[in-house]
């Protein structure tokens, strides 16, 4: 499919971790061609989890079939588990969808949506141990592929993941263009970015401060594991 028929939708949903989404949005939106929506319930702004609030360019009626529908991560996400509206769309959309993607916990919504059910899929470091109890096979990885479905890791991993996907819809030449001009060339001034190379004492006290979020998030998945396995029994 050329790239100028390429239609890239990325959801939005109120607390969304902003840099999930403006990473690939600005890969995305360098594909020569491609049209981008921003996709939300309404038109209203949206609120992301810094002071940046986002605009919508179309909404769930609205959208036309879209050949990539990606989900961004966030706390918003624990609510987006047990959200019907938000789930029927992302499965309208991934019946006609060439790729069905996420960064960071978009891809829990995207299990809890029944998107996921045997296929590797990665998440942030925090939550990657949740996707087996939506079905999918958790694989800690910068950017997992699964035949049409592909996940991003955490936040920054979001970027990694678009350039990816560029590289799939346009070309590898196309997605280095990308990069170059967005002098993506990364350089971290501390070696912190995972579990495995963060000194302990960060990452004790990083556990430490997440400690209700990850109840909250481990509550909100079993109650989506369990709509998912009711389901399944209803269609046996």
């Amino acid at each position: 499919m050329p790239a100028e028929a390429l239609q890239i939708g990325l959801l939005l949903f109120p607390n969304l971790t902003q840099l999930d989404l403006t990473g690939p949005l600005q890969v995305f939106s360098r594909i020569p061609g491609a049209t981008v929506h921003l996709v939300a319930k309404t038109l209203a702004p949206v609120p992301s989890d810094t002071v940046l609030a986002l605009l919508p360019t179309t909404t769930f009626a609205q959208c036309p079939q879209l050949d990539v529908i990606c989900v961004p991560g966030g706390a918003g996400t624990d609510e987006l588990l047990g959200d019907d509206e938000t789930l029927e769309f992302l499965r309208g959309q991934a019946a006609g969808a060439r790729f069905v993607t996420s960064v960071c916990t978009g891809s829990l919504v995207l299990g809890a949506a029944g998107l996921l059910r045997g296929y590797r899929a990665t998440s942030h470091w925090s939550a990657i141990k949740h996707l087996a109890a939506l079905g999918a096979i958790p694989t800690e990885t910068r950017v997992c592929i699964d035949r049409d479905r592909i996940t991003g890791g955490g936040v920054t991993a979001g970027i990694d993941f678009a350039l990816t996907l560029a590289s799939i819809l346009a070309d590898r030449t196309t997605a280095e263009a990308i990069q170059l001009i967005l002098e993506y060339n990364p350089a971290p001034p501390f070696d912190a970015g995972s579990p495995a190379s963060a000194p302990p004492a960060v990452v004790a006290m990083l556990d430490q401060r997440l400690v209700a979020a990850r109840q909250r998030r481990a509550d909100a998945v079993s109650r989506a594991a369990a709509r998912l396995e009711a389901a399944a029994s209803a269609q046996a």
